[in-house]
């Protein structure tokens, strides 16, 4: 199954409802570009490659659902689409990889709107095949990484649920276990929103690939008494020199791995590179609401007191030194990172 699809016969998107594993599996269909936009911002949908395609395919319920019969008219409410869908979440840069490539296809000298609503649909869904096709390399480039018998701590969720299909970082895992390596996930549970506990061990299930749940504190622990083989983790903006942001917490995963002598591999599309943001400090950092760290019940109470306060920073940036490598679709990609991203981006 997909997390992501354009129904036809409908004309709408239909994407798992992420917030209801792994309790329930349930779709939903957004008809709008704003019910895209919020279901980005709502985690309905998350995972920057599957942010992307989101963004794509609003952009065509724009385009599709458009009462404009004039240009100037079609183009002033597909760019309100493209504005609305940008602020949904601004650290995955696949986001704005993708919708500017539907702003190319509303570059074209094209009169006719209809045929541009097609090529803007088109566009769309060869986003989201494109991901599928690249995932799937980028597990054959990671697999070859992972040996028989190694222990593998992963963050957050970066399989099927947050790509089209496939995933990258828990894609290089699916892959190694197809070929019949023994493997063995230890699935950092990702606090506030819990997608390593929820969505990873759920995926993990479906697959049949052998884990147990860790607390994110614990993950020293095991790096330190020699436990784990590898790291792996994905990312939502990786720059120039190889710094790369993802889901908060990497960056002190990674500083342990680090003092601990274990590789740090890092799985993403190139798409998720920019080079416009020359190293990590200059990444924008998105902020959630306190709600999703303060609201914590322990046998039906709230465990925080009454009027507590908190900071809730989704991504934080780990600093290229601490990275073994990048996996993209286009190889493995070793220090020098900024020399080496930029070659194997040209």
């Amino acid at each position: 199954m997909r997390s992501i699809e354009w129904d036809e016969t409908k004309k709408v998107v239909r994407m798992i409802d992420q917030r209801c594993l792994p309790q329930r599996l349930e779709m939903v269909e957004c008809v709008d570009y704003h019910e895209v936009a919020n279901a980005i911002r709502d985690m309905v949908i998350r995972g920057a490659p599957a942010i992307g395609v989101a963004g794509a395919m609003g952009m065509a319920l724009a385009a599709i659902h458009s009462k404009y019969n004039d240009w100037e008219g079609f183009r002033r409410y597909l760019d309100e689409a493209d504005k609305v869908l940008r602020a949904s979440r601004p650290t995955a840069v696949n986001l704005f990889w993708a919708l500017n490539r539907i702003q190319t296809i509303l570059q074209r000298p094209i009169e006719d709107i209809e045929k541009l609503k097609k090529l803007i649909l088109a566009e769309a869904l060869r986003i989201a095949e494109e991901d599928i096709a690249i995932n799937y390399q980028i597990s054959l480039f990671g697999s070859e990484l992972i040996q028989n018998g190694d222990v593998i701590l992963h963050h957050c969720n970066t399989g099927a649920l947050a790509t089209v299909d496939w995933g990258t970082a828990l894609g290089c895992i699916r892959m190694a276990h197809q070929q019949g390596k023994h493997i063995h996930v230890l699935v950092d549970e990702t606090r506030p929103r819990l997608q390593g506990a929820r969505l990873t061990a759920w995926e993990l299930e479906q697959y049949g690939i052998s884990y147990e749940i860790i607390v994110d504190g614990a993950a020293g622990y095991f790096l330190r008494t020699g436990k784990v083989q590898k790291v792996f983790f994905g990312a939502d903006r990786i720059a120039a020199n190889g710094d790369v942001a993802n889901k908060i917490g990497t960056y002190m995963l990674a500083l342990a791995a680090h003092s601990n002598g274990v590789p740090v591999y890092c799985a993403a599309p190139i798409s998720t590179v920019d080079l416009s943001i020359p190293a990590g400090e200059s990444i924008p950092i998105e902020e959630r609401s306190a709600d999703e760290v303060l609201d914590i019940q322990y046998k039906g109470e709230n465990v925080v007191p009454k009027g507590a306060k908190a900071r809730n920073p989704a991504f934080d940036v780990t600093p290229h030194f601490l990275l073994t490598a990048i996996i993209t679709e286009k190889g493995v990609v070793y220090p020098p990172f900024e020399e080496n991203l930029r070659q194997i981006l040209s």
